[in-house]
């Protein structure tokens, strides 16, 4: 389990046993050939999130419009 970050799972509150649990309760529920494309699917689907927050329009810089007036509008 030296792949796992162990503060973020101390900071989640789930320990060894627990994720082991877990692993056995997918394995049981989907089979250990779905288990593969099931991660491949959820990385994929991370990483499109990743992508669409960053290229997010209304997080992007807007001009402003204050520093130079137009001449002529005294």
């Amino acid at each position: 389990m030296s792949l796992v970050n162990s503060n973020l799972l101390a900071i989640m509150g789930v320990g060894p046993t627990e994720l082991i649990i877990v692993l056995v309760i997918l394995l049981l529920l989907f089979g250990g050939s779905k288990l593969p494309s099931l991660a491949k699917g959820l990385g994929q689907s991370i990483k499109e999130f990743k992508n669409a927050a960053k290229d997010d329009p209304t997080t992007e810089k807007k001009p402003d419009t204050k520093s130079d007036p137009k001449p002529g509008n005294n």
